[in-house]
């Protein structure tokens, strides 16, 4: 219970800082309930995570280090769309799938408009706006606050929501792979949201362009056992295949 709390302060910390650009511990603590200390203690931990720089009696906001979503779609344009294109051929009519936030799933979308009786979730405004317009399609737009660099809700609520839904497949993004394959995030909170995500899903694939490989953003997005495979535009280095191996994930690399 007491990490659950810590949690949700943190993220309350993390909206207020997204929202203001600046907190006061003073402030915090009146609001949450808790001890000065306390708000000192979570505000140590977002900064440890990249997610804020501590100041005199506060924390204010830490330069955003991952790109807009804007700045991502338009690069290695024609990868992600291979991408896109072969994990939407794992769908198939009527099925609940799942589909995270981010530039390459987000070139899963056309791909998915010819679909019949199929249910997709997702945190994404952009696949959810392209997504609802299939007749086909119904959609399941998940709450929380949205995060406008990457266009998409972030939060407690998106993650209690999550426990709702039974999920066939599980399409999701991360921010980086390590060399020892371990998949990475810019911040706690992103990373514990497609923990969540994963664990929705019967199964799970990993969409990762290049770009991704040998890339360790800050956080470890804790792993499940059922992932099922990467999908990805070029064979990975052979430290992450080797890891792939070990864990039974099967490497599908999209055709452009």
């Amino acid at each position: 219970m007491n990490r659950q709390l810590a949690v949700s302060r943190i993220d309350h910390i993390s909206q207020a800082l997204d929202a203001n650009g600046s907190v006061s511990v003073a402030d915090l603590a009146a609001k949450l309930g808790v001890s000065r200390e306390t708000i000192r203690r979570d505000i140590k931990a977002l900064a440890g995570q990249g997610r804020a720089n501590v100041v005199h009696g506060g924390a204010a906001r830490r330069a955003v280090a991952e790109p807009s979503l804007a700045a991502r779609v338009s690069a290695n344009t024609a990868g992600k769309q291979a991408i896109g294109r072969r994990a939407a051929s794992l769908v198939s009519d009527g099925m609940v799938v799942l589909i995270d936030s981010g530039s390459t799933t987000y070139s899963m979308g056309a791909a998915l408009m010819e679909l019949n009786n199929l249910t997709v979730i997702t945190n994404s405004l952009p696949i959810a706006t392209m997504l609802c317009r299939a007749p086909g399609v119904k959609v399941i737009m998940l709450g929380g606050q949205i995060d406008p660099n990457d266009e998409a809700a972030f939060g407690v609520e998106t993650i209690a929501a999550l426990a709702h839904f039974r999920v066939d497949l599980a399409f999701i993004g991360v921010g980086g792979i390590s060399p020892e394959g371990e998949f990475t995030d810019y911040s706690r909170l992103a990373a514990e949201q497609r923990h969540t995500m994963m664990k929705t899903g019967q199964k799970v694939y990993i969409l990762a362009d290049h770009s991704k490989f040998e890339h360790s953003t800050p956080v470890l997005i804790t792993s499940v056992a059922h992932i099922a495979g990467l999908i990805v535009d070029e064979l990975p280095p052979e430290s992450i295949a080797r890891a792939a191996i070990a864990q039974h994930w099967e490497v599908i690399v999209a055709k452009q």
